[in-house]
């Protein structure tokens, strides 16, 4: 859904071009959106007068929002305001910067296969469920999986290709046999000629949202059974599902280079991370995919 502002020039015309800009650079649409979302906020702080702000203004307002926003937020807000500057305004930046905050080294939170499964079978739309399932079958971000594609499925080579990923790069990525009969099952129910994973019968013209996945996630992964007596991580969300599939793959023995390039890693380093969680066994990438994704039943009883 494209939302709509409302806001007095001549910050209306600015951000306009803002927008153009940001997609004429190339961002990805997620990026696009932390970068407007910035200019933005900064829009509201200042009353929509921030074409001529000074050094100390803005220190005094990143100083502010510091405590509301996290680390992650607050780096993109500068980016979108410097960009807003440098290529809207075509001036230089005043100068104001942040401190890159101290690094925090965690591992990432998984589930197992059995987890997996209370969460399939939680989840009571069947779109949402299918969708899981394939996000963890394939080791996809969310925002891949929602591009996903009828024409994407290469059943004859037994792959996906994967569009305008992280980095603007293109993947492919194996496609486990269990998935593909899943998908096939799916796509007899809506019958869309080119989306995957269309919101429902009722709105078979648009897809999943991204909000709405991350609502149907909670609401399944607090309903799947033993959730607070087997302290199912309160923070597990649908990127926790690439994570357990690049442990499991590394945990079969699978080499680390097969895992990075399925994955769409740029770094081998982001990769090794997963190491930390495995236990080393020999077997081969696709015959191990195969066989840990038949291993979940999607089944079409007691869905909307």
């Amino acid at each position: 859904m494209i939302m709509t502002y409302v806001f007095p020039q001549p910050f209306s015309r600015n951000y306009e071009s803002l927008l153009k800009r940001l997609k004429l650079r190339g961002m990805q649409p997620k990026t696009i959106e932390s970068y407007s979302h910035g200019v933005r906020r900064a829009g509201a702080h200042f009353e929509y007068q921030i074409d001529n702000l000074s050094k100390d203004q803005l220190t005094d307002y990143f100083s502010q929002v510091l405590d509301q926003l996290s680390w992650s937020t607050l780096k993109h807000d500068l980016y979108g305001l410097k960009f807003y500057y440098a290529y809207v305004l075509e001036k230089h930046w005043p100068g104001a910067e942040l401190t890159k905050a101290p690094k925090v080294s965690r591992l990432p939170d998984i589930v197992t296969v059995e987890q997996m499964q209370q969460i399939v079978n939680a989840t009571r739309i069947l779109s949402y469920r299918v969708f899981f399932f394939a996000l963890y079958s394939m080791g996809l971000r969310l925002g891949e999986g929602l591009q996903l594609q009828v024409g994407d499925i290469d059943q004859d080579r037994m792959r996906v290709h994967v569009r305008d990923a992280k980095g603007n790069r293109d993947r492919l990525v194996p496609l486990p046999a269990h998935t593909l009969n899943v998908l096939r099952e799916f796509w007899r129910v809506h019958r869309h000629p080119a989306l995957l994973f269309p919101q429902s019968p009722e709105r078979p013209r648009r897809r999943i949202q991204c909000h709405d996945a991350h609502g149907s996630w909670r609401r399944a992964a607090g309903a799947a059974p033993g959730h607070r007596a087997d302290r199912f991580k309160k923070r597990i969300t649908p990127h926790c599902l690439r994570h357990s599939y690049a442990t499991h793959l590394i945990e079969a023995g699978v080499d680390l280079l097969e895992v990075q390039k399925i994955l769409g890693h740029h770094s081998i380093l982001t990769t090794t991370r997963y190491t930390h969680l495995t236990e080393h066994r020999k077997e081969s990438a696709e015959v191990y995919i195969n066989t840990l994704m038949s291993r979940i039943q999607v089944g079409w009883n007691k869905v909307v």
